[in-house]
């Protein structure tokens, strides 16, 4: 009955008043107010009307609400003390509100408790319809574009997965030692025999072995004044477990009440051993406890945050006042357009546009259904898992590849090294590579690599012998040829994607 009460109220349905309006006598005949309650009355506010209590004081029609909002934004106002204040002086809004004036408490109330992003992605999605009926749009295209937009959060507070990754490992080494010092403090004293303690095992964590290879690597790298390597391994923080700590704590606190050994606080009095051992493992266990806590903030999918703003990754924008290209927080925003109409927006923390494409066409899959046929867009969204998902789901791609423009130049044609340089033969149904000197390149493997949730597939090519070539050097750029002679064989490798 409460929804039947704000329809009627509205839209003036059922029993017919006098509803003389000066304002309304007052306003130009061509007025997009009119526009708008017109549409309106065919739209659906059940998901909006579900949100409003039907106890206690219902407050202002959550209809008349929205078309207040609607209507702002059409006039280009979003704060909300310009809409109050117009609320109370514009005819258009004092028509839309039948002379009511809601304060911003009301319109903060309003758009946080009950136009939620779902209610609002649906009623818009209901004028898109009408849209398409009106053959405004068509819905069967999509002009894909995005841009980066600065975080609401300060600059010098980000965190990073290879800083991390480096301090973790120092720790790791801290903790192993204690480990160590745990055990022989047990063994000196006899008190594993005593209270029936087992030593302490150290836990193994995955991926550590790589971020300390890569440390040592940079180690090396800083001397010879070289370019460090990224340290961005993905480390498995459920092994990451102080509560192993907290048992060596807990051991600890029973045999120093067991040996009546008080810990002592303060200047001028000395820590027994057992108590400077229990403080440095609470010390450690802190550390790896904010630690773990600033990877699951992280999660797998970016390399930092800021501290002021979690959800916000740092990323390259235009240059700032320092002029030094400097990342800030920011968030990638992706707009979906049709005949200047905006069909969807996707905000997402990922740095680039490869893994924003497939989930605004699932928005648009779930909300219109499968009529999507073609796609456009630039070269930031071109990558094989986006080519493969638009493959399958037969939706025609318009969208640059990434070396489009250098496959214009003469190096990209001149490149020896290259599978696409090289000649293709095919014998009793393998196919291989003829190489510049006339060599066969076959088969030799087929690699993966994981990443972003999908798994990549290359097919590796290479040559039994390389030894005399004069086109090796060329060929095979990535090795040391320092190592290299004339009869040294090597196998060049060609990568393919499927």
């Amino acid at each position: 009955m409460l929804n039947n009460k704000y329809y009627n109220e509205f839209f003036d349905i059922g029993q017919q008043k006098i509803n003389f309006s000066f304002f309304e006598l007052c306003l130009p005949d061509d007025d997009p107010v009119y526009t708008l309650k017109k549409v309106m009355e065919e739209l659906d506010f059940s998901g909006l009307l579900a949100n409003c209590s039907d106890k206690g004081r219902t407050g202002y029609n959550p209809i008349m609400m929205y078309a207040v909002v609607t209507y702002a934004n059409m006039r280009g106002i979003r704060a909300v003390d310009r809409i109050v204040e117009l609320c109370e002086r514009d005819l258009a809004f004092i028509w839309l509100t039948k002379g009511q004036k809601p304060k911003r408490d009301a319109f903060y109330g309003f758009k946080n408790k009950k136009l939620t992003s779902d209610v609002l992605d649906e009623l818009n999605y209901q004028f898109l319809r009408r849209l398409q009926k009106e053959g405004l749009v068509t819905l069967k295209s999509l002009f894909i574009d995005g841009t980066k937009i600065e975080a609401n959060a300060n600059r010098y507070t980000f965190v990073w997965r290879g800083t991390l990754n480096y301090h973790l490992a120092g720790l790791l080494d801290t903790i192993d030692s204690l480990y160590q010092k745990y055990n022989l403090f047990m063994d000196e004293n006899e008190y594993g025999i005593k209270y029936d303690i087992p030593h302490a095992h150290m836990f193994v964590m995955e991926g550590m072995d790589k971020v300390r290879d890569v440390i040592e690597k940079n180690r090396k790298r800083k001397l010879t004044k070289h370019k460090k390597l990224p340290n961005h391994t993905i480390i498995e923080v459920d092994n990451c477990s102080p509560l192993e700590i907290l048992k060596l704590q807990k051991n600890l606190t029973q045999i120093a009440e067991q040996e009546q050994i008080s810990f002592v606080y303060g200047k001028g009095k000395r820590k027994p051993e057992i108590q400077k051992l229990y403080e440095e493992l609470e010390a450690c266990g802190e550390r790896l406890m904010g630690y773990k806590g600033c990877f699951e903030i992280m999660g797998t999918d970016r390399n930092s945050y800021s501290k002021t703003d979690l959800e916000a990754t740092f990323m390259r924008m235009k240059d700032g006042h320092m002029k030094n290209g400097q990342l800030k927080a920011a968030y990638n925003v992706q707009i979906a357009v049709e005949n200047y109409f905006i069909i969807h927006t996707y905000v997402s923390n990922d740095r680039t546009g490869y893994n924003t494409l497939i989930p605004v066409l699932g928005k648009h899959q779930d909300a219109f259904g499968e009529i999507l046929e073609e796609v456009t867009a630039d070269s930031g969204y071109c990558s094989e898992k986006n080519l493969l998902y638009l493959k399958e789901n037969k939706i025609s791609s318009y969208i640059k590849l990434q070396d489009h423009e250098k496959r214009k130049t003469r190096a990209y044609t001149k490149d020896t090294g290259k599978y696409y340089n090289m000649k293709t033969q095919v014998f009793e149904g393998e196919l291989y590579y003829i190489c510049h000197d006339g060599r066969e390149l076959h088969h030799i493997r087929t690699d993966t690599r994981e990443q972003a949730g999908y798994t990549q597939t290359f097919e590796v090519y290479g040559c039994a012998d390389c030894s005399g070539c004069e086109h090796k050097a060329k060929c095979l750029y990535k090795h040391d040829f320092t190592t290299f002679t004339d009869d040294t064989p090597a196998a060049g490798l060609a990568v393919l994607r499927p």
